[in-house]
């Protein structure tokens, strides 16, 4: 029986198990993992185009590419840009897809505790932190020319805005958020792919939440921080388009060679 029809048994006895309370990503996750095991792709074998896994199960491309994604971190896929998804290893009756967090659900959670927490800031932030905040601004400059990314300069801007909160609780909620950065598998792999993709701190953005913050303004300071971090899930978001449009990009290319040797031919 196949996992379609096994949700819809389940969903008419009245039993969705843990995939009631999934996320659609996850779901969808578990209908190609349950695909592998039922034999439908071997091994090597590249899996539908993205569109087609759109149709197949209903869902929206992003939520394709993040179920995609989550499987390739647990090994299961290989996903090359500009050619597709292909099947790295099949599992086992007795393995299950487990999930971390992912790069869109970390960004999701950062806009929510990392606005609040500038508001915050902003009534309490000293002249030094000010400084502090200028001189990571030139460094962020600095770090965006050189050839290997590192963020340090951004990930020690966000810090110091919830040091400047003089609220433990929003410091350890915040280093923990940028921890999983860079420790979920999920959220590491699609940020590598946005530094592969040229995408980098975007300083200007950063500037605005200085501005705000200077003249000690909640609502601005709020409102800053959260266009910029709205603004990184748009640059995930890229990301994931450019792995799309490279795979349209080659599929394209392959039927205009065709066309052209057909024509040559005539």
């Amino acid at each position: 029986m196949s996992i379609r029809a096994k949700g819809a048994a389940d969903r008419s006895a009245g039993d969705d198990g843990a995939i009631s309370g999934d996320r659609l990503y996850q779901r969808l996750a578990r209908h190609i993992f349950d695909d592998l095991v039922d034999g439908r792709y071997a091994i090597g074998s590249r899996l539908p185009a993205e569109r087609e896994l759109c149709a197949e199960y209903g869902a929206s491309r992003p939520a394709v590419r993040e179920a995609l994604i989550a499987l390739e971190v647990q090994g299961y896929l290989d996903i090359r840009v500009g050619s597709g998804a292909y099947v790295r290893r099949l599992p086992g009756l007795e393995d299950h897809p487990g999930f971390a967090i992912t790069a869109f659900e970390l960004t999701e959670t950062r806009l929510a505790f990392e606005g609040e927490a500038a508001a915050l800031a902003a009534k309490q932030i000293t002249d030094e932190e000010i400084a502090k905040l200028e001189g990571l601004l030139e460094a962020m400059v600095a770090e965006n020319l050189r050839a290997k990314v590192t963020e340090d300069a951004d990930r020690e801007f966000h810090m110091t805005i919830a040091r400047a909160t003089r609220n433990a609780g929003v410091v350890l909620t915040i280093e923990e958020l940028w921890r999983l950065r860079s420790t979920s598998p999920a959220c590491a792999l699609l940020h590598d792919k946005a530094r592969s993709a040229k995408i980098r701190p975007v300083v200007a953005e950063h500037r605005r939440i200085v501005d705000a913050l200077k003249v000690r303004d909640p609502h601005a300071a709020r409102a800053a921080m959260r266009a910029h971090l709205a603004a990184v899930m748009d640059h995930l978001l890229f990301t994931t388009e450019e792995m799309a449009l490279e795979e349209a990009r080659r599929a394209a290319a392959g039927v205009r060679a065709r066309y052209s040797s057909a024509l040559d031919e005539s």
